[in-house]
């Protein structure tokens, strides 16, 4: 059997594993398992970097990338990178414009299922996710992890300055803003990069992303070795223009760094 086969088989296979809590069903045990983790809270999986805990595994290696930085899922139309594959399919729609999820009740049209999922709850009233502190219940988890703060007094905090805020919305509109300014609005949009970690240009021969144009131009030439830079007391050939002013400093004499110790 193929794979194609398979997945259709997924589709058409009557689900026979029941939540218990809020009715939700699936077509294996193990979905069930890691779906009753919204209920009961357990977080099995452990970051062994910060301490923080998940409840599904590839929830945990999402969270590490914040640790590494790694960026594996490219945008093949802008080259912008990511950390989660549904972040670069959320961003995908950003080019197409695609709304291919409907809402039966309503008529109301969405770009991801997950957030059809969530609005069909305005019509249902159904809250599965519950704070197993004071048993409140919510329809979104995200939701939830807010109301969870009320409990726990936690703050999301920027990892530039340090300052907590209560919200993840007020962190956002704080990390736009650090005092800086600049005489070009394309070097702003390049300053603003290193807050949003943002890496949209991309070599398209490893894979390897940047924050701003120049420095893919640099690193390219590591791959083309090019050196378009060249002495003209000597001749010698450069990929870099700081690498050649350090050179030509050999022919000068000039010894431009001054020690300011005693």
């Amino acid at each position: 059997m193929n794979k194609l086969t398979e997945a259709k088989n997924d589709d058409t296979r009557e689900k026979q594993y029941f939540c218990d809590i809020c009715g939700t069903s699936f077509n294996y045990n193990s979905q069930l398992t890691s779906h009753r983790r919204i209920h009961t809270g357990e977080k099995p999986y452990h970051c062994d970097i910060c301490d923080k805990s998940y409840s599904l595994s590839s929830n945990l290696t999402q969270h590490k990338r914040t640790h590494t930085g790694e960026k594996p899922y490219h945008c093949e139309i802008c080259g912008r990178s990511f950390s989660q594959k549904s972040h670069l399919t959320r961003h995908k729609y950003t080019h197409t414009g695609e709304k291919s999820y409907h809402c039966d009740i309503c008529s109301k049209s969405f770009s991801r299922r997950i957030i059809l999922t969530e609005h069909k709850r305005t019509h249902t009233g159904v809250k599965p996710y519950r704070c197993d502190i004071c048993g409140k219940s919510f329809s979104q988890n995200s939701i939830l992890t807010h109301h969870k703060r009320v409990h726990t007094g936690e703050k999301p905090y920027c990892d530039i300055c340090g300052k907590s805020f209560s919200e993840h919305r007020c962190l956002t509109n704080h990390k736009r803003i650090c005092g800086k300014s600049f005489s070009g609005r394309s070097t702003l949009t390049e300053h603003k990069r290193t807050h949003t970690g943002e890496e949209p240009f991309r070599c398209d021969i490893c894979g390897k992303s940047f924050s701003c144009r120049s420095p893919l131009a640099q690193h390219k030439r590591t791959h083309t070795e090019e050196k378009p830079y060249d002495c003209d007391i000597c001749g010698r050939s450069f990929s870099k223009r700081c690498n050649l002013t350090k050179h030509e400093y050999t022919h000068a004499k000039v010894k431009p760094y001054l020690c300011n110790m005693w």
